[in-house]
């Protein structure tokens, strides 16, 4: 009598994803619907933005396309990493940004729209270190200020001296750049950090006044670039000089005006085709979302971009470890603060500092940042189910 042999099949791929105990179903799935959107309505808006004079029939799409495939690779690796083991790497994340931040004022580096932030990699690519800084600088402060003192629910004040010191590192070589825009978004992360990990009143207080002081002594002594007072002249009086330092400000909102309700429609912009609108792809591409999907399709972008930060702050307010809550704040405080920017200043209600929209403008560095920050809160929403 012969044995039977017994074969014991694994379930499939997909049982194995459809089981309520899957990381894919402990993703969140609303936030990457609303990034997905944002993605495609960008691929759109760059298409009809580059068309014209972009080399090639479908301009920098491709190109486009390549970054938002490697951004969602690169997304998906760190969602695979507990953010808890990531407070080990946080260290080296850190280093490497401050490297490539350093070889940017080497021979290395390149400039760029009047700013030396690049390092040029050849085949029309070019890598923009300071939105790597973002990730590097979030992730050691979360660190640093992760762990309370003893007896107490604060930082340690030699903690927040150590956070302090990485940003003051990783702020003053964006200002070597010169790079006022990320700059003020790194500003923005340190103070959303020391906000959350919640330092003494005394240490606020006293930050707030060394950065009263520090913006009196850029305007004192004239240590911004011509460029850059420009635009702060053209934000407080735009028909200061409306063919000049007022340019971009006024065409912006000419375009966004003149696609009233429901827009032009896809490749109908006047503005957008003639070129009216410098950097229209990149810092200025809510001007094409404006004039061709009018006011209900510029609020479409800004609710998606909502979505994002809203099921940010529910990750950060569920996890239960500080480290997570500190990583998940920083990079809602981080979106928020660059969309409201990036709005702003098309719409004339702030100045001009070059930061793009995030997900959909145009850009390879700034896109691979994005989409690691939000693997980041993916590996927190993840990871914090598992630990319950």
């Amino acid at each position: 009598m012969s044995a039977r042999t017994v074969v014991v099949r694994r379930p499939s791929f997909l049982r194995r994803m459809a089981r309520e105990d899957s990381t894919v179903r402990r993703l969140d799935g609303v936030m990457l619907v609303a990034v997905a959107g944002l993605c495609v309505i960008g691929t759109l808006l760059v298409w009809s933005s580059t068309r014209t004079w972009a080399p090639g029939a479908t301009g920098l799409v491709k190109k486009h396309l390549l970054n938002e495939c490697i951004g969602v690779v690169l997304c998906g690796l760190v969602a695979m990493v507990d953010h808890r083991a990531m407070r080990a790497y946080a260290p080296l994340v850190f280093l490497l940004s401050v490297v490539g931040l350093v070889l940017v004022i080497t021979p290395l580096g390149a400039t760029i729209n009047g700013s030396h932030s690049w390092i040029l990699l050849g085949g029309g690519f070019a890598v923009q270190p300071s939105e790597f800084a973002k990730v590097g600088l979030l992730l050691i402060t979360a660190m640093l200020l992760a762990q309370p003192a003893e007896g107490s629910d604060r930082p340690r004040g030699l903690d927040v001296t150590l956070a302090l010191i990485a940003a003051v590192v990783t702020l003053g070589l964006v200002m070597l750049q010169p790079d006022l825009g990320t700059a003020l978004v790194l500003a923005v992360i340190t103070a959303a950090g020391l906000i959350i990990a919640g330092v003494r009143k005394r240490w606020i207080g006293v930050l707030t006044l060394v950065a009263g002081a520090g913006i009196f002594a850029v305007f004192y002594f004239q240590m911004l670039e011509p460029y850059q007072v420009a635009r702060f002249t053209a934000f407080v009086d735009p028909s200061v000089d409306p063919r000049g330092v007022g340019y971009n400000s006024t065409q912006s909102m000419i375009a966004i005006g003149s696609g009233q309700l429901v827009g032009k429609g896809l490749l109908g912009g006047g503005q957008t085709t003639g070129r009216f609108v410098p950097e229209q792809h990149t810092d200025f591409i809510f001007t094409v979302a404006g004039e061709e999907f009018g006011f209900l399709g510029s609020v479409t972008v800004v609710l998606l971009l909502g979505v994002v930060l809203l099921r940010g702050l529910k990750i950060a307010r569920q996890c239960e470890d500080r480290f997570g809550t500190l990583v998940a704040g920083m990079i809602v405080c981080w979106f928020a603060f660059q969309t409201f920017i990036n709005v702003g200043m098309t719409i004339g209600i702030m100045p001009i500092t070059g930061l793009p929209l995030p997900f959909v403008s145009y850009g390879g560095t700034a896109t691979f940042a994005n989409l690691i920050a939000i693997g980041l809160l993916q590996a927190i929403k993840v990871r914090r189910q598992s630990f319950n």
